[in-house]
C-alpha cells in the first residue's frame, strides 16, 4: 500500500543541510496497522508526514496504492490527501465549530457532496465513534478522549484508504488511551483501513500494531512483526523501549540474580503454548527443581505471550533444556 524508495529528508538551517531522514526503503502492507516508534528527534514524524507530503522529500520516491505521490501537482495532491486521513496529538479541532461541523468540514471543503448526504455521513461517523449524543457540543465541552474521537471521525469523513496517526494518544490518560486504541483496532478490522501510527510508547505498539519500525537518528534500526521485535529485541534502542514498557531494569535484575544458584534461563511462549503446563511436566520428567525469578503473561494485539526467567537446579539440566527447546518455546541461557 505504501512504498518508500530511497527516501531522504534534510532541513536547511543556517546554510547547512540537517538530515532528518536517511535513505529509507520501506513497505507497508494494505490493511495492516504499522507502528513507528522512536525518541524525540528520531525522524518518525518526518517519515509520517512525508506520506501525505506535509513534508517534501529531499530525494527518493513514495508510492501509495500504485501512485507516485512525489510527482503530484497541487491539484493531484489535494485529491490524494482526501484519501489520506490524519489525526493529531492535540486534536486540531476548530473551537468555534460544533462536533458535527468539525466532522463535516473536509466534506464541505471537497465540495462534491450535497448537504443532506453530508449530514447522513456525519451522523454515521459520530455513531461509529460513540459520539452521537454530542453532535451539537463544542470542543471545549468535551474530554480529551472525546476530542480525539471527533478527530478520528473527521479523518474518516472522506472514506480514506490510509489513516495517519501523529502521536494520537500522547495527550491522553492510560484508560482513555486504551479506548482510543480499541477504536482504531475496530476501524482497521471493519474497514480494512491501512493505519500508520507514530508513538514513543512501546505499549501502544504492543496493543494495536501488526508490524513496527524502530527509528534512531533518522534511520530504521529494527523492523518486523511486533511479536518478534517486542519479545526478542536486537537493537539497543529497541531493548531500551521494551525495558521501559515492562518497567524492567536489566542491570538491577542481573545484580539480583547474582546470589541465585543454578542455571538461569529465560523462556518465551507465544499463542497456545503460553498456557501449556510445561514447567511441571519438565520438572517431573527430568528431576530438576526450578525457581521463578521474574515473569509476565500478557497479549501482543490478539496474541497471548509469556516470558519467565527461571533458575534450574538438580536433576538432568541438559535434558530439561532440550525438553524446553523441543517445545514451542524460545529459550535463552542467561547464565
Amino acid at each position: 500500500m505504501i512504498n518508500f524508495q530511497q527516501v531522504t529528508k534534510a532541513y536547511r538551517l543556517n546554510g547547512q543541510d540537517i538530515p532528518a531522514l536517511q535513505a529509507t526503503d520501506l513497505d507497508i502492507a494494505r490493511g495492516e496497522v504499522f507502528g513507528i516508534i522512536g525518541h524525540s528527534g528520531a525522524g518518525k514524524s518526518t517519515l509520517l508526514r512525508l506520506i501525505n507530503r506535509l513534508e517534501q522529500p529531499s530525494a527518493g520516491r513514495i508510492v501509495v496504492d500504485g501512485e507516485d505521490v512525489t510527482a503530484l501537482d497541487a491539484n493531484g495532491l489535494r485529491r490524494f490527501r482526501q484519501q489520506a486521513g490524519m489525526i493529531f496529538q492535540h486534536f486540531n479541532l476548530l473551537s468555534s465549530k460544533t462536533v458535527a461541523e468539525n466532522v463535516a468540514m473536509p466534506l464541505k471543503l471537497a465540495g462534491e457532496m450535497p448537504r443532506e448526504q453530508i449530514a447522513r455521513r456525519v451522523s454515521e461517523l459520530l455513531q461509529r465513534v460513540g459520539l452521537s449524543a454530542h453532535a451539537d457540543k463544542y470542543p471545549a465541552q468535551l474530554s480529551g478522549g472525546q476530542k480525539q474521537r471527533v478527530g478520528i471521525a473527521r479523518a474518516l469523513s472522506t472514506e480514506p484508504k490510509i489513516l495517519l496517526c501523529d502521536e494520537a494518544t500522547s495527550a491522553l490518560d492510560p484508560q482513555t488511551t486504551a479506548s482510543v486504541l480499541q477504536l482504531l483496532a475496530e476501524i482497521n478490522r471493519e474497514l480494512n483501513l491501512t493505519i500508520v501510527l507514530i508513538t514513543h510508547e512501546m505499549d501502544v505498539i504492543r496493543r494495536v500494531c501488526d508490524r513496527v519500525a524502530v527509528m534512531d537518528a533518522g534511520r530504521i534500526v529494527e523492523l518486523g512483526p511486533v511479536t518478534q521485535v517486542f519479545l526478542h529485541p536486537q537493537h539497543t534502542t529497541t531493548k531500551r523501549f521494551v525495558q521501559e514498557a515492562e518497567q524492567v531494569d536489566e542491570n538491577a535484575q542481573h545484580d539480583d540474580f547474582a546470589h541465585v544458584s543454578g542455571r538461569i534461563l529465560r523462556l518465551t511462549f507465544q499463542g497456545e503454548a503460553t498456557y501449556a503446563p510445561l514447567l511441571g511436566t519438565v520438572a517431573r520428567e527430568t528431576g530438576v527443581d526450578y525457581s521463578i525469578l521474574a515473569g509476565r503473561i500478557d497479549h501482543i494485539k490478539d496474541t497471548p505471550y509469556g516470558q519467565l526467567t527461571l533458575a534450574l537446579t538438580g536433576g538432568d539440566l541438559d535434558a530439561a533444556m532440550a525438553r524446553f527447546a523441543a517445545a514451542d518455546v524460545h529459550l535463552e541461557v542467561l547464565r
